[in-house]
């Protein structure tokens, strides 16, 4: 039986198929989940060249993040929990994962192939190698 299940969002539109993933699992009336966002470290950023144009990513603020995992927590049928955090996301998501004891841990994967995931790492992979539970990636949609 699942007593508590990490779910780690990213904001991104892979965050909509994690919720509906959740949403499909059975869950018990005892089930807690624990909804959490990590803000990359600030440092992470300074480190980023100033003379170079960086990625396009949408950087929502602290509480945009908060205000859509209240909209997902709103929606849940189980007692749950926010978490948003600063720090390396696949560090954070285990550290929360074996803080909160969960028995699973709902991940999306962006989908990323060769040198992008080279370069830009995989969370949710090092998470699956990493995590003490059980750890459940969802894909993009095609």
């Amino acid at each position: 039986m699942l007593k508590t299940i990490l779910v780690a969002l990213d904001g991104s539109e892979i965050a909509e198929r994690v919720i509906e993933t959740l949403g499909d699992l059975v869950l018990s009336a005892n089930t807690k989940v624990v909804l959490c966002h990590v803000f990359p470290a600030p440092e992470a950023e300074i480190e980023l060249p100033a003379d170079r144009p960086h990625p396009d990513s949408p950087k929502l603020s602290y509480f945009q993040i908060e205000k859509q995992l209240q909209s997902y927590q709103e929606k849940l049928p189980v007692q749950s929990e926010l978490e948003l955090v600063t720090g390396e996301p696949a560090e954070e998501i285990i550290r929360l994962a074996n803080i909160y004891k969960a028995d699973l841990v709902v991940i999306g994967s962006r989908g990323l192939t060769g040198m992008n995931r080279i370069v830009q790492g995989s969370v949710s992979t090092q998470v699956m190698e990493e995590a003490h539970c059980s750890v459940l990636v969802v894909k993009p949609g095609k």
